[in-house]
């Protein structure tokens, strides 16, 4: 009893070996997952013979259930040229984790290159209810919450540009420069965000603080520039895109927009040259093809401007005034029948334009269709009166005079009231000047009276000048003719920059 107590009471001290924690060993990859780094850096390193030899190890272990595996050889065949293996193997992927969106976008996408298109359209659309939850957004807007920061604002501001949300867009942005008011690139996006809805008051202020922040932020400058050319100041705008091309001198959007502004100056020479070194830099850019099919129709080529207007069609095959600009091209070319189905596609899909229906009747009375002209020309008239009692409005008075001479001549009247009062007298007694220069000299029949008739495309843009700024139909140059020497026509501002960048 006296040695059972006395071991009870004494405690002998513990070796520092006892105290070591006891390792343990590593815990082992699953067996279908354990080579999936191995082939993932023999695909990214494009060493595609290697990547298929450890694949085919990898299926044989796992008796062809690793679906990482059979995803990547997928991916190598469909590189291979072997789609028809690549869909089989994508499909099984499918099979083996049936909600995972990507594994569908890929069956979608061996389908397409297949060519069998209804098919792949189905299975993006199974693909799109799997992935309905922006699970990006989401996390952003948690980071948010939990830390604000400049790039958190830049990546959610662009996925609702992504989406085309520009409201949210400009909603996230302004929460990010009063956040961080020096950052130079969240004052630029908002800027253009503001100069994209027409605000120009607004996308003047944010451009102007990342120009205090950063003279030489070319984006700003050329955004500068490019409002200024929106407002007829051709001089001021090359001034400023002569800055940019110091620094950025393969830019697309640059020379498109000083092209636009020698149009606007009647330089149409230099107006091409720019366009075409525009159009090389992007040659599938329809703006630009757009723009050099105007210039080309301006200075009556109308071979030419069938070809640039051609183009832009094929990038932008929903625009009505595009249409109407090929119409306008072919009815100098003498293809009347084409030129009507141009006009017949440019009031299909073209619900507001008086432009596109006043055209077209004028084209359907020179051919004796009186019947199917009255038609188009209460279209227009319908069109008209929408648009003068639904905003400020002044139309280009060219515009009114075919239409007034139109209507006499198809014994519908020509008193229509379409403008309202200008505020300054002396800058309608000089519009009126200029119209008077292009006004008819030949019959309504002919080729040369319906080239004055035509107007760009550009004409019937609303433009809003700041927050609550009233919306005006601006004028367009006349098609074909050129103002006469001793006339000064004043610039154009939709035609010349309606298209900018």
């Amino acid at each position: 009893m006296a040695e059972e107590k006395l071991s009870a009471r004494t405690q002998f001290p513990v070796s520092a070996e006892s105290q070591k924690p006891v390792l343990k060993k590593a815990p082992e990859f699953p067996i279908l997952e354990k080579q999936n780094w191995l082939i993932h850096l023999y695909y990214i390193q494009k060493d595609y013979e290697a990547c298929k030899a450890v694949i085919k190890e990898q299926l044989q272990e796992t008796h062809g259930l690793c679906e990482y595996a059979i995803y990547v050889q997928a991916l190598i065949f469909r590189l291979e040229g072997n789609i028809q293996e690549s869909l089989r193997l994508f499909q099984m992927c499918a099979f083996l984790s049936p909600q995972c969106a990507d594994n569908l976008k890929q069956v979608a996408r061996s389908l397409f290159l297949l060519g069998k298109h209804k098919a792949a359209i189905e299975v993006y659309n199974e693909a799109a209810k799997l992935n309905q939850k922006d699970w990006a957004q989401d996390q952003l807007h948690s980071a948010l919450h939990l830390n604000r920061h400049d790039l958190t604002y830049i990546m959610l501001g662009k996925i609702f540009l992504l989406k085309g949300d520009l409201d949210k867009a400009i909603e996230i942005y302004k929460k990010a420069v009063e956040f961080s008011p020096e950052n130079t690139e969240l004052l630029t996006t908002l800027g253009l965000l503001y100069l994209q809805l027409g605000i120009y008051q607004k996308a003047f202020e944010h451009l102007g603080n990342t120009l205090t922040y950063d003279p030489t932020n070319y984006k700003a400058i050329l955004a500068a520039g490019s409002m200024m050319q929106t407002h007829g100041d051709f001089d001021v705008a090359l001034t400023k895109y002569k800055v940019v091309a110091c620094a950025v001198t393969e830019s697309p959007p640059l020379w498109n927009n000083i092209g636009m502004c020698f149009f606007g100056k009647k330089k149409y020479v230099a107006a091409i040259s720019c366009l075409k070194r525009a159009n090389y830099l992007a040659p599938l850019d329809w703006k630009i093809l757009y723009n050099l099919g105007l210039v080309h129709l301006t200075m009556q080529q109308y071979a030419s401007a069938f070809h640039f207007l051609s183009a832009a069609i094929n990038f932008q095959p929903k625009m009505g005034e595009l249409y109407m600009l090929l119409a306008v091209a072919l009815t100098n070319l003498e293809d009347t029948e084409n030129a009507k189905r141009a006009y017949e596609e440019a009031v299909r899909l073209d619900k507001c334009n008086p432009l596109v229906n006043l055209n077209y009747a004028v084209l359907l009375y020179n051919q004796g269709e009186k019947r199917d002209a009255l038609a188009q020309y209460q279209e227009m008239e319908k069109k008209v009166n929408l648009l003068k009692y639904s905003s400020s409005l002044e139309f280009d008075p060219e515009m009114v005079e075919v239409a007034q001479k139109l209507g006499a001549a198809l014994q519908v009247g020509e008193a229509l009231v379409w403008t309202k009062p200008v505020k300054d007298p002396k800058s309608k007694q000089q519009t009126a000047s200029t119209s008077k220069a292009a006004c008819f000299q030949q019959p309504l029949g002919s080729n040369q009276a319906l080239g004055q008739a035509m107007s760009s495309a550009a004409a019937y843009r609303k433009l809003s000048s700041g927050a609550g700024g009233t919306s005006q139909l601006t004028k367009p140059p006349s098609l074909p003719l050129e103002p006469e020497p001793t006339v000064e026509a004043q610039p154009t501002e939709a035609s010349a920059q309606t298209r900018e960048k």
